[in-house]
């Protein structure tokens, strides 16, 4: 089969190449997905699960991409709740090889079934922002209706989401980010818009949750907006940001079938939206991947129309 693969951390992007690979093996509890369209989060291959195995042994050449919407075409044995022939969506496991690729093997509990109104596009874009948003607002930061949320890149592919689902709850939403993002945070329903370049953070006032993609020094300065008894969320890893009298989480996204087919209801019924940027075919996923001008929304990989 033809996928893309990476074979030097050092590299980047600038490593992926276009190749042949063996097609994969349903093990206990798989199924084997003819993938339709994919993604990749653009951080992941400094995720040392991109360059090694569980037991730490190094598992190159690796298949990048961990979001898929596809068909079934084989079962592991032992696997249920999924038949030959279905549509679905969802992750695949950080530590296998990936979606970039026309076949992939994930086990059957990381999948959703994707409604045939809803485009296999739509279903790849949908997974990791949506499971995100979702876990790091609800399950995490445990935001309820009334209280205010600073999203940090409320225009970007987790932001976006974060915003809408936000606003969906009843949560007065402040959405931050480069001045050219206003109009899309105002769009996908942001109450106010903080240009990080240009505004003052602090005139926000006190925020219940935060909501942070970005880190660094934009987190260490959200925390001194946390109202006591607060929290900020964040999706970059461990952070010194501490606020005075809140608390600090963070987390990695997992899978959950369940949420999954609440979310592409959601989708279904208009309420929710994908940020979607370029679609490319698979032979042209290198060279978007690397481009200078990259989407402002999820790039798409459509390995099969």
């Amino acid at each position: 089969m033809k996928a893309i693969i990476v074979t030097d951390k050092d590299a980047g992007k600038a490593g992926m190449t276009l190749a042949e690979r063996p097609e994969p093996h349903a093990s206990i509890n798989d199924v084997i997905v003819q993938v339709h369209a994919s993604a990749m989060t653009g951080d992941e291959l400094s995720w040392p699960s991109t360059w090694t195995g569980r037991d730490g042994r190094q598992r190159t050449p690796s298949i990048p991409g961990h979001e898929l919407a596809g068909v079934v075409t084989a079962l592991g044995y032992g696997t249920t709740g999924l038949s030959v022939g279905q549509r679905v969506f969802g992750l695949t496991d950080w530590y296998r090889d990936g979606t970039m690729a026309e076949y992939v093997a994930v086990e059957a509990r990381n999948l959703a079934p994707l409604p045939a109104d809803v485009g296999f596009a739509t279903g790849a874009a949908l997974a990791m922002p949506g499971l995100t948003a979702w876990q790091g607002l609800f399950e995490h930061g445990r935001l309820r209706a009334g209280e205010r949320v600073l999203v940090h890149g409320a225009a970007g592919i987790v932001g976006s989401m974060a915003v809408q689902l936000a606003s969906a709850a009843g949560a007065y939403v402040i959405g931050t980010g480069r001045a050219g993002g206003r109009r899309a945070a105002l769009g996908f329903g942001a109450h106010v818009y903080v240009d990080l370049d240009n505004d003052v953070l602090e005139d926000i006032g006190g925020v219940d949750l935060v909501f942070d993609v970005i880190g660094g020094d934009v987190a260490r300065q959200s925390a001194g907006v946390i109202n006591p008894g607060g929290t900020l969320v964040t999706v970059t890893g461990p952070t010194d940001a501490r606020p005075a009298a809140g608390s600090v989480i963070d987390f990695v996204v997992e899978s959950d079938r369940a949420r999954l087919s609440e979310l592409v209801q959601w989708i279904r019924d208009g309420r929710l939206r994908t940020n979607i940027g370029a679609e490319v075919a698979l032979e042209e996923a290198v060279a978007a991947f690397n481009s200078t001008q990259p989407s402002p929304g999820k790039t798409i990989v459509r390995i099969r129309t």
